[in-house]
């Protein structure tokens, strides 16, 4: 784990992206007050598709039925 100032964060930001996406944990102080922590990403999976859950969710009539009125009323 590192920690950094806030300046050398600024002057030395490509070095503190390269160690944090090889894994180190790179914090960042204001002073000696840790503010801010560097990490990877992750993984970053694929596009989302629309449509993709098309015919996997099934809507029942009763969802579409008026609330009960105390129901109702607790929304207002």
């Amino acid at each position: 784990m590192s920690v950094v100032t806030i300046h050398q964060a600024k002057t030395n930001l490509s070095r503190l992206i390269q160690k944090a996406s090889e894994g180190e944990e790179v914090i960042i102080a204001r002073g000696s007050k840790p503010v801010a922590r560097l990490v990877p990403v992750g993984e970053v999976k694929g596009k989302r598709q629309p449509g993709s859950w098309k015919g996997k969710l099934q809507v029942g009539p009763e969802f579409f039925e008026p609330l009960p009125s105390n129901e109702l009323s607790a929304w207002e």
